[in-house]
């Protein structure tokens, strides 16, 4: 029973995640539908240290020279701040702060809010669900009245080592949480917020090795696999009566809709459906739109990019591959990035030398590959770690600057970002994770302290413009820093959590022999071997259902995660020599000129 638990979780997570983030995506008509066209910024090109652009060619010295400003040039105020080393007391002193930042809000929470979803921080009360206006979906969405801040903030108590605090956490949940509510909530996000959370926890408290100290409960009953099966079991309709097998974005999550929804259905049936909505089955009538009609099958949006409602499909179909070794995850990925380098990015093909606009990646009209709009959203900072994940680091370094200078500029990266205007549209900054997530890997890509730098700018931006009585408050306004009474889960799953793994160096993430791979909400799944031996095709076949996929799983070979149309021609694997701390000096003077900070 453990097993086949452990592995209806993971399925649908896997699947649900697939099935789900396939209603809001689309790569462009027929791959050639329309050419790439040139599209002007109205930026200022980068420039190097001496003003006007030299000519660079190929990865020599050469060209690494002009690029790092080495021309005999003294050294301008971002080489003073950037270019020296990290001290060890300051990086233990952010490590140390960024827990504390954790505590403080979680603290908080356990005082004034649970056992409900969220801790308002302003106020110093919980918050549940809006029962007066099922049409909120800003709050129904999410909070499903099962402790989702608890829940959600389970392994950062584990990875920061606070096992006492752990043992506690689990238990209360074990005690307390229960699916058997009447509440609506989004299929994505219970699933990346509490299924993830729960199969994440269990791992590690059944860890024969137990890196992060002891993690173990005493009597411990498999409990939280047991819960992680229980909210699997309750999301399975969402799969249910549709006619092309496409989810339903939202479920009640209750127990007599659950039984009506399986009654027509039996179990095998149940588990075949859910196996058919593998991505697989999506992506070739993907190039419609970034909006799926799950009873006709017709895509009827028409917007795409790299924010908000398409960001977590390209990370799952890469982390998916790594978990699991299905060849059709890293195919489709390869696709899907290919198309994202051929159709929404827009600049010069390099990112620091040639000519034209530095690169950057816009939304785009589906139908006819029109640019849509002139903004990005804060949601595409993710972008980076993912390029980090594949390899693709100059390109990653060259995005992350771009979002990490609206942040200097603002002190918070804005919901979304208008390139054109050099100003925000939408004002508010929810706490999100994505921008400190691409710094934690880029820093252990490059092992570059200019991420770190990075990390205590964000630090101590949190600390002052967010920090209010009780835990930390989005900002509703990122210019004059008026707030709003809401701290999110997210922000001590993934924000706190990211931030003190960038200055913790000795965490056990970190060592060699331990594994571990960060879904989209920040929780940490071990890279086991058994997984990529594709254990639900057995599963299924034992319950009476078939091989979803018709052929034994694959076993991934390293030469065959690769990077379709890199960004650049030097395709060595990143070291400290290549990325310098003076390319990030130059580079960031560079950045800042463009969002007009100078």
């Amino acid at each position: 029973m453990q097993w086949r638990a452990l592995v209806l979780g993971l399925v649908l997570l896997r699947l649900g995640l697939h099935g789900v983030l396939w209603l809001v995506f689309g790569l462009g008509p027929s791959m050639g539908f329309y050419q790439r066209f040139p599209l002007s910024f109205g930026f200022q090109r980068l420039r190097g240290p001496d003003g006007p652009e030299s000519p660079a060619s190929g990865c020599g010295p050469g060209h690494w020279g002009y690029v790092l400003g080495g021309r005999g040039r003294g050294r301008d105020e971002y080489e003073k701040r950037y270019s020296g080393a990290f001290p060890p007391q300051l990086r233990a002193q952010m490590r140390d702060l960024a827990r504390g930042m954790f505590v403080f809000g979680y603290d908080n929470y356990m005082a004034h809010a649970f056992p409900e979803d969220e801790l308002n921080p302003i106020h110093c009360r919980g918050r549940g669900p809006d029962r007066g206006d099922p049409s909120n979906l800003n709050i129904n969405d999410v909070l499903g009245n099962y402790s989702l801040t608890l829940v959600d903030a389970l392994d950062t108590l584990a990875i920061m080592g606070n096992s006492s605090e752990f043992q506690k956490a689990v238990k209360l949940v074990i005690n307390t949480v229960s699916f058997d509510k009447d509440s609506t909530v989004q299929v994505f996000e219970a699933t990346i917020r509490v299924l993830g959370s729960l199969l994440s926890a269990h791992r590690i408290i059944t860890d024969s090795r137990q890196p992060f100290g002891d993690m173990t409960i005493k009597d411990y009953d498999n409990e939280l696999l047991h819960m992680a099966h229980d909210l699997a079991v309750r999301l399975l309709p969402a799969f249910e009566n549709t006619r092309t097998g496409i989810p339903y974005p939202r479920i009640i999550v209750e127990t007599l809709y659950v039984q009506e929804a399986l009654t027509t259905h039996a179990a095998d049936r149940t588990d075949k459906d859910v196996s058919a909505t593998h991505s697989s089955l999506l992506f070739p009538v993907r190039d419609k739109s970034n909006v799926v009609n799950i009873q006709t099958g017709h895509w009827v949006g028409k917007q795409s990019g790299l924010g908000a409602g398409l960001d977590s499909f390209y990370e799952y179909l890469l982390k998916s591959y790594i978990l699991f070794g299905e060849k059709e995850d890293l195919e489709m990925f390869n696709a899907a990035y290919k198309s994202i380098q051929n159709y929404l990015r827009r600049g010069r093909e390099a990112c620091n030398e040639g000519e034209g606009d530095p690169p950057l990646y816009v939304n785009v009209n589906m139908f006819s590959g029109q640019l849509m709009n002139t903004w990005i959203d804060s949601l595409q900072a993710f972008f980076p770690g993912l390029q980090v994940l594949i390899g693709d680091v100059e390109d990653a370094i060259c995005l992350h600057a771009f979002y990490y200078a609206i942040w200097k500029r603002y002190g918070a990266l804005p919901e979304r970002y208008n390139w054109q205007l050099q100003a925000p549209d939408v004002l508010f900054y929810p706490l999100r994770p994505e921008l400190v997530e691409s710094t934690y890997l880029l820093y252990q890509a490059t092992r570059n302290p200019f991420y770190l730098h990075v990390g205590m700018d964000i630090l101590q931006s949190l600390e002052k413009y967010t920090k209010v009585k009780c835990g930390y408050a989005t900002l509703h306004h990122v210019i004059d820093k008026s707030k709003e009474d809401r701290m999110e889960s997210f922000f001590l799953s993934e924000t706190c959590k990211y931030l003190y793994l960038l200055f913790d160096e000795e965490n056990p993430v970190h060592k060699s022999g331990t594994r571990y791979m960060f879904t989209t909400e920040g929780h940490i799944v071990s890279v086991d071997a058994h997984l990529r031996e594709s254990p639900w095709k057995e599963f299924f076949s034992e319950e009476g259902g078939r091989d979803p996929v018709g052929k034994s799983g694959h076993r991934p070979r390293p030469h065959e995660l690769k990077v379709i149309n890199s960004s650049s021609n030097c395709n060595r694997v990143p070291d400290e020599r290549r990325y310098s701390l003076p390319l990030k000096s130059v580079y960031m003077r560079q950045i800042d000129q463009m969002v007009g900070l100078i």
